[in-house]
Parts: structure tokens; C-alpha cells; sequence
């Protein structure tokens, strides 16, 4: 079997190769809010540049046929598109169309309310994208709609085991903080401050222990899945708040990927805890021993600074350049074997 999804991955990626990445960016219409859509094309790659990054894609291209599977990406709180391109050209590389919807005030343009007001919004969102997609007269004869796959990143990555059929609630992410708050401080406070060893820490802990008390108190349990998600991978998933027993026995399969020296989501807190938790349908599809919180995130945003650069650049001798290449082979190769995806061009 291993065999024979090596053989997939291997003609798949041999016979996209010659197809380039286009790109596609559609506004917010009555079916969903702004998508981009990467997938492979003909069309030459020129330079592109969006917000801070400079790309080669083929803007506004024509479609042509890959394996027929549509890849939804969720990124993390406040991240643009650009952050997943290596992710993205990978899948296409293979045949993959990918669809990233930009998940409203909890985007690179709008981060006025990151937390559970978009945690709710977020499964919804990746739902409404395969519903445009499915809508559209370029993309719908290309691909198939009742074996999709879905990836999440950090705050994606708590969409992502939403998907998957976990549940959770804004109260349980109160007790979370209330018990560990010192060890996984950055999870609960974001990125408004951060510990330094210093005498203000205590007094940092008591007030944010205070503010969370006060705004996290609905006991809603919130849970949405959708049949047409076959496959799931959870890249350094914000997971604390979640009830484990739903993801004992996910309804899609589930791929978690774990940094060793995450600071920003402590693994024992959130993808361990998951991993401990599934007994069917779960593996660990990387556990990055040198890798940090940003290790997924390729290219990194330039000009970093503050405690955001503190928590997402790499830890001191990460290989990062090998580790992007090894984990999108890693993500590509799960989403084959789950989705039954064909090399392009197959009938």
C-alpha cells in the first residue's frame, strides 16, 4: 500500500511539475467572503506582490484539470494568504486545487476580533468557501465536491479539529487559563504581552486571570462539521478548549503536526493532548523537534519586530528551508492517500 501511494505522489508531482501555480482572488459576494484560489495552470508565473511579499504566480490564469481535489486552508489569527505559499504550490504541484477563505476581523487586514467571536465563524466560513467554489462555472467541472480536504494553522488549526467533529467552549478555555496560566501564558493572552521572569509576571497573571474570568464565561458547546471534509490536518493547533472525548473518534481522518519549542501553543496543552486523546482515525504526521510556533509558516513576514517576532521566528539552528520542503511532502502524501486523489491528467 505504502508502495503504491509513493508511486500517486510521485507521478502526480512528475506530471504537474510542468503546470505553474495561477492565483485567483475573488471578492465577498452573497455565497461567501473574499476566497483565494490557487491551482494549476499553463499560464506563465510573472512577480507579484502582495502586502509585504513578492511572489511568481499567474494572476487571473485559466484553470486546467490536476487531480480533481479541493484543499481548503484556514490560516492563523491575523495572517494573510501569502504566509501558506509554499503549502499551496506544493498542493497544486500534485494537482490539488487550494481554496483560502479570509476569515472575517481575524485577518492580515482586519485583526478586530480574534478569539471566540471567529473561532465560532471560522468552520462556517471554510464551509461557505467550498459552497463558492462548487458555485463556480471555472472550478466546478474540475473537481469533485464529497471528498475534500481541509488544513489549519494555529487559530486554523483550532478550525480544523472543528471540522474534524471536535467540540469546545469559551468557558473551558476560561479553565484552561485559570489552571495554567504561567505555563501557557501566550495562549491565553495573545500577543498583548508576554513573561519575562521579572517581578510584573505575577501581576500580569492575576490581571489576565481577572479579564478572562470576566469575558469568557458562555458554556455553549460550539461544533460544526461538514460531510463533503473527508481528511483533516491540524498544523499547531490551538486545542485547550477543547472537549478531548469528541476527538477520540474524529468523523474525518486526522493528521496533527506538533513543534517541540512552540511557545506560543504548548504542545503538551494542545496537539499532545489531542493526539492523546484520538484513538481512531489520528496520527502524528510530523512532531518538529527544533521547530517553533512560525515553523509552518513559509515565507515568514519580513521586518518582524515585538513579541510577535519573539514567538514565531525560528529557534537558534532550525532548518528551515528543509523542514518546509519535508512537512508539504508530509501534507501532499496524507491528502493522497485520504482523499484518493489521481495524478492529473488521469481519467
Amino acid at each position: 500500500m505504502r508502495k503504491a501511494i509513493a508511486a500517486l505522489v510521485l507521478q502526480a508531482m512528475c506530471m504537474a511539475s510542468q503546470a505553474a501555480v495561477g492565483l485567483l482572488e475573488w471578492p465577498s459576494s452573497e455565497v461567501a467572503g473574499p476566497v483565494t484560489v490557487f491551482f494549476p495552470t499553463n499560464a506563465p508565473e510573472q512577480e507579484v506582490r502582495r502586502d509585504e511579499f513578492s511572489m511568481q504566480l499567474a494572476v487571473d490564469a485559466t484553470p486546467i484539470k490536476g487531480n480533481g481535489v479541493l484543499v481548503l486552508i484556514s490560516h492563523g489569527s491575523t495572517a494573510s494568504p501569502w504566509m501558506y505559499l509554499d503549502l499551496a504550490r506544493a498542493l497544486v504541484n500534485a494537482g490539488f486545487v487550494v481554496a483560502m477563505p479570509e476569515h472575517h476581523k481575524d485577518n492580515y487586514k482586519d485583526a478586530r476580533e480574534p478569539g471566540p467571536a471567529s473561532w465560532i465563524r471560522r468552520p462556517l466560513e471554510v464551509s461557505k468557501a467550498i459552497d463558492a467554489m462548487a458555485r463556480s462555472a471555472v472550478f466546478a467541472p474540475l473537481l469533485q465536491f464529497d471528498s475534500v480536504g481541509m488544513y489549519g494553522m494555529s487559530a486554523g488549526g483550532h478550525t480544523a479539529l472543528t471540522l474534524a467533529g471536535g467540540r469546545w467552549s469559551p468557558a473551558r478555555f476560561r479553565q484552561h487559563c485559570q489552571d495554567h496560566m504561567a505555563e501557557d501564558f501566550q495562549t491565553c493572552v495573545g500577543l498583548i504581552t508576554g513573561l519575562t521572569g521579572g517581578p510584573l509576571d505575577g501581576i500580569k497573571a492575576a490581571v489576565a486571570r481577572w479579564v478572562i474570568g470576566l469575558k469568557f464565561t458562555d458554556e455553549t458547546w460550539y461544533e460544526h462539521t461538514d460531510p463533503r471534509i473527508k481528511a483533516v490536518v491540524a498544523g499547531v493547533p490551538l486545542a485547550a478548549d477543547f472537549d478531548f472525548s469528541s476527538l477520540s473518534q474524529p468523523k474525518t481522518r486526522l493528521g496533527i503536526i506538533s513543534a517541540r519549542k512552540d511557545r506560543w501553543l504548548i504542545p503538551k496543552f494542545h496537539s499532545d493532548a489531542v493526539l492523546r486523546a484520538c484513538q481512531k482515525k489520528c496520527e502524528s504526521l510530523a512532531d518538529l523537534e527544533n521547530g517553533g510556533h512560525g515553523a509552518l509558516l513559509s515565507p515568514l513576514p519580513p521586518d518582524r519586530s515585538g513579541l510577535l517576532a519573539d514567538l514565531i521566528s525560528d529557534p537558534p539552528g532550525f532548518n528551515r528551508e528543509q523542514t518546509t520542503r519535508e512537512v508539504n511532502d508530509l501534507i501532499v502524501k496524507f491528502f493522497i492517500k485520504n482523499l484518493q486523489g489521481k495524478p492529473p491528467g488521469a481519467q
